[in-house]
């Protein structure tokens, strides 16, 4: 059992940025269509704010 750790510990060391870059693809994604819905949502009122 302590061999098996110690080979996916050994196998998961060696994955390079795949976790790092899908966490802030993920996040940039997320914040773009926030940043979308904050800026578009004055256009839908019809209120005169005169």
């Amino acid at each position: 059992m302590p061999y098996t750790v110690a080979l996916l510990a050994a196998a998961s060391a060696d994955q390079g940025p795949g976790d790092a870059l899908r966490i802030v693809l993920l996040g940039s994604i997320v914040g773009a269509a926030l940043l979308a819905w904050f800026l578009l949502r004055g256009y839908g009122n019809e209120d005169n704010n005169d």
